[in-house]
């Protein structure tokens, strides 16, 4: 807690600096009106919108990515608000110039009110809580819904006619009223997902927030901008639109590293939910029997029938114990598997009643889930040799090929069997869910009298 109250220091003081100087530029630029420069270059401003819309819609789609991860709310409605803002501005101010038109009032008003609509979505997403429980469509509900009132709001407009005044207004002082309310309520907007992401930011350490917070602050000023000077909607090019671009820019890197950190926490949620299927599967069963055994000792058992299964239960045991440290490992290479995968080997034949050569290549990588799996693949393989295949001999090599294809393979000089015999099927369909697990290949050859053999093709 004290160093997210450190952070969220260090951030309030970046926050209020930019403040500062975004508000000394406003202030200077309404002292000093020839400041306030406005280029006439269309292709330029065509150019920054549609930069700004792919770039909000990249935003969106990484917001929705996060919530197919996580679920949550906050992110339903980000995603949704520059959903809605990147689609008004590409149909309604885009479109219409890229298809070689002016930019008539109703789309400039239907586009602005767009934006607002978008914004005051995000502005809305600090502040809610929980996940939801139907994530297949609820981003595209959310749009649609939106879209709906949008179309709706544009066909009044257009509807209006001449009546509906233009948004290229020349001069501040010829703006209307109702003009300048609706560009003061989008700046409004603004400064409440400022203060809604920076408290975010503040009460939950969420790094996403303070980007979002930041870019908001330059949004906020460049709505500013747009209440105290002239508005040209389709053809000038002002110290706002920069801004807005820039703002663009520190939230797209937000989001980058949003997502980034979603997918790292979903593959450590994955890899710790794996670690404890493979300590219920492997080490509680031998603990289990250990105590089994420790019990029949304490009820009067003979001893020297009870011991050597006793010991070799928690032979067992130790080599579970050791590859469950090697699943909580993030290290390649096989050194570890190596070792973990013989001492199995020596204990599997330790009675004398099969032969097993282990040929393990060491230049091989393998990753720590593969590692898991191929192990498990091997006992698998191994227990069904020494159970139903009458052999005396096995072979189990993890090796290389050309270009680089990685192979195990187990084979054994048993009777064989013809089809799926069912003695070793389910043993068969253990393994296939496991090669599966880590994109691997699968296949089996048997022939009666003539032994089985394996092969699990790992992934590239």
């Amino acid at each position: 807690m004290k160093d997210g109250g450190n952070d969220f220091q260090s951030w309030l003081l970046g926050e209020l600096l930019l403040a500062s100087l975004l508000g000394a530029s406003l202030a200077l630029f309404l002292t000093h009106p020839v400041l306030q420069t406005q280029y006439d270059l269309p292709s330029l401003r065509l150019v920054l919108q549609t930069t700004m819309s792919l770039a909000g819609m990249l935003v969106a789609v990484l917001a929705a990515v996060r919530f197919s991860v996580e679920g949550r709310r906050v992110d339903l409605l980000l995603a949704s608000g520059f959903f809605v803002t990147s689609l008004s501005a590409g149909v309604f101010a885009i479109g219409p110039q890229l298809g070689g038109q002016q930019v008539h009032p109703a789309e400039g008003w239907s586009a602005l009110l767009g934006g607002m609509l978008g914004t005051a979505l995000i502005a809305a997403a600090p502040l809610v809580r929980g996940r939801s429980k139907y994530r297949d469509w609820a981003i595209a509900n959310a749009v649609a819904a939106a879209g709906m009132v949008l179309f709706i709001a544009w066909a009044l407009l257009r509807a209006t006619g001449a009546a509906l005044p233009s948004l290229n207004v020349l001069d501040a002082v010829s703006k209307p009223f109702y003009l300048t309310g609706t560009l003061a309520l989008q700046a409004f907007i603004a400064l409440v997902a400022v203060i809604g992401w920076a408290e975010r930011f503040r009460r939950r350490g969420d790094d996403l927030a303070q980007w979002l917070a930041l870019g908001f602050t330059l949004m906020l000023f460049a709505a500013l901008q747009l209440v105290f000077q002239p508005v040209l909607a389709s053809r000038y090019v002002s110290q706002g639109d920069f801004l807005r671009m820039l703002s663009y820019s520190l939230i797209l890197v937000g989001a980058w590293r949003a997502i980034r950190f979603a997918e790292f926490g979903r593959a450590v949620a994955e890899e710790r939910a794996r670690v404890a299927r493979e300590i219920h599967d492997g080490l509680a069963q031998y603990l289990f029997a250990v105590s089994t055994h420790a019990s029949m000792i304490e009820n009067g058992a003979p001893l020297e029938e009870a011991v050597p299964r006793l010991k070799e239960a928690a032979l067992l045991a130790m080599q579970e114990a050791r590859f469950a440290i090697l699943a909580l490992s993030s290290a390649s290479g096989t050194a570890p598997f190596d070792s973990a995968l013989r001492r199995y080997v020596e204990i599997l034949t330790a009675d004398g009643e099969l032969e097993v050569e282990l040929e393990v290549d060491t230049s091989i990588r393998l990753a720590p889930d593969e590692q898991i799996e191929i192990f498990r693949i091997v006992q698998e393989g191994l227990a069904n040799v020494r159970k139903h295949a009458n052999a005396t001999r096995a072979d189990v090599t993890i090796g290389q090929r050309q270009f680089g294809e990685r192979y195990v393979t187990i084979s054994d000089d048993g009777e064989g069997f013809e089809g799926d015999d069912s003695r070793v099927g389910q043993g068969l369909k253990n393994m296939r869910a496991r090669a599966e697990s880590i994109e691997g290949g699968f296949s089996l050859r048997s022939t009666p009298g003539h032994g089985t053999r394996l092969e699990v093709l790992l992934r590239a």
